[in-house]
């Protein structure tokens, strides 16, 4: 079987957007997963917390 440029480069376009979305699931699912919540809650407190005040 020979493959030529068109055909290579359209599966690793195809190959490439499945890739993509199915990373962009797994991001979602573990970004909303209920026993992430509280790492994620820590994470946005945490940045104000150690404020001490504004930089001089």
């Amino acid at each position: 079987m020979d493959i030529d440029h068109e055909t290579l480069v359209a599966f690793s376009k195809s190959f490439g957007l499945f890739y993509l979305l199915i990373f962009f699931v797994a991001a979602v699912v573990y970004a909303c997963w209920p026993s992430n919540r509280d790492r994620f809650e820590r994470a946005k407190r945490s940045i104000l917390n150690d404020e001490d005040g504004p930089c001089r």
